[in-house]
């Protein structure tokens, strides 16, 4: 597959590389596995003297040997033999003084496997030749947790060290869209939503897609059960060395919340657990992995909260595969894309709802985006956007199947709404219905 998108990303690397034939610049690109990060700093570096390194869990002498190949290969000169990541790494920043490069060092966060010291080490060489120094560093993580803790933690010897941190994101869904189209240009809405539900955007997921000509919503289903299927573990090899021992619990929260359990009460009845206040709060902040929903006008400390895990792949893998790992574990896959293909439909809507969200977020024309719903949590309403600054808002009902909106349901919503939030009578209304047609 092509490489799409990320114009704004290439041109913010583009010029830092050209501010490191002054100064070495150290920037660190982070995001959840898969997203493309590899592919974008190699993309942006394509036209220069690059080194690739990456952080294999390997003993560090092992390390070096590799490193000093890739060095010598690119370089053209000897490097000597090292067992010191930071005497090497003082080295090409030695070198690069009379000879600019780019160095990429990926999975980054590995190294602490290979030398708990190896961050000072870094931070002391850094330090002290970055000013006579001209590499452009680019550092990869995926691990967020770790990158989050060892770039921003004040406590950490790399702490401020980078001059950005670039927090890679999903395609956008007009990307999505431009992707399916160049592939098979007669796509149907169904394809273009199956494609969303299932990827979320990440870039590895829609190029498996891709590659194997899973173009429709039906070859991506039979592609994401079958037998040997990339996608089957995919949820343990993101999630497991995150959560460590405690995996088991977190799974299982996050299988309820793929589920539809979707305040803590009723994820706390289904586990028979009496407490998991902690487990939601690290999920939430200290992982990214789920997020709060509260109706769109409620304040920060309203207790009207719902869970959803905010990755699309994540959701679908705890609701259809980590559910039914025994069946996959005797075999029974035909079985397990049976259930997918049952129960695509009622998925399909929590992902269509979730994608207008996004594209009118997307859009830029909003300054508020949310969903609302009242104390009971009755009186529902898929979306509503607003503009503060034009008082305006627009509000919609989400249907996959248009014949089943209701406008007068949504009047009668609207009108128990404005009798709730009195504020919105300032703003200029309109409702409508958005479905599969509007995508």
């Amino acid at each position: 597959m092509k490489f799409y998108d990320r114009e704004e990303k290439q041109e913010l690397l583009n010029n830092i590389r050209e501010a490191s034939l002054q100064e070495s610049q150290m920037t660190v690109l982070f995001g959840r596995r898969r997203i493309g990060k590899t592919q974008l700093a190699l993309q942006c570096t394509t036209d220069s003297l690059t080194l690739y390194f990456f952080v294999a869990r390997k003993a560090e002498a092992l390390l070096c040997q590799d490193f000093v190949y890739e060095a010598e290969n690119k370089l053209g000169v000897p490097i000597g033999s090292y067992t010191s990541f930071s005497k090497l790494f003082r080295h090409l920043l030695i070198i690069s003084a009379e000879r600019p490069f780019s160095l990429i060092i990926d999975e980054f966060q590995d190294f602490q496997r290979a030398n708990t010291a190896i961050f000072s080490e870094i931070q002391r060489e850094w330090d002290l030749n970055k000013a006579t120094s001209k590499v452009n560093l680019v550092i990869s993580g995926s691990i967020y947790s770790l990158m989050h803790q060892i770039f921003e933690d004040r406590k950490e010897p790399l702490f401020s060290r980078a001059g950005q941190m670039i927090h890679l994101q999903p395609f956008k869904v007009e990307i999505l869209k431009e992707i399916l189209k160049d592939h098979h240009p007669s796509f149907q809405p169904e394809d273009l939503l199956a494609l969303y539900a299932f990827t979320g955007g990440i870039a590895w997921y829609v190029s498996l897609f891709m590659t194997n000509k899973a173009y429709t919503k039906d070859k991506m289903i039979a592609l994401l059960t079958r037998v040997n299927s990339p996608f089957l573990n995919e949820g343990k090899n993101l999630l497991i060395e995150e959560f460590g021992p405690d995996y088991s619990i977190y799974f299982s929260i996050l299988e309820c919340i793929a589920g539809g359990d979707y305040t803590r009460g009723e994820i706390e009845n289904r586990l028979g657990k009496a407490e998991i206040g902690g487990y939601l709060s690290r999920l939430e902040k200290y992982y990214s992995l789920i997020s709060k929903k509260r109706p769109i006008f409620s304040k920060e400390s309203s207790k009207q909260v719902r869970y959803c895990i905010a990755d699309n792949f994540l959701t679908f893998w705890f609701r259809f595969i980590y559910r039914y790992q025994s069946y996959i574990e005797s075999g029974a896959l035909r079985l397990v894309e049976n259930i997918v293909r049952r129960d695509y439909e009622v998925f399909s809507g929590i992902m269509l709802e979730r994608y207008f969200r996004d594209k009118f977020m997307q859009s830029g024309m909003y300054t508020h985006i949310g969903m609302y719903w009242n104390r009971k949590g009755e009186n529902e309403i898929d979306l509503i956007a607003m503009n503060e600054i034009d008082k305006t808002a627009a509000i919609y009902e989400i249907k996959r199947d248009a014949s089943r909106y209701s406008r007068t349901l949504l009047e009668k919503k609207v009108e128990n709404l404005l009798e709730a939030e009195k504020e919105l009578k300032k703003y200029t209304l309109s409702i409508d219905k958005l479905s599969m047609e509007d995508m």
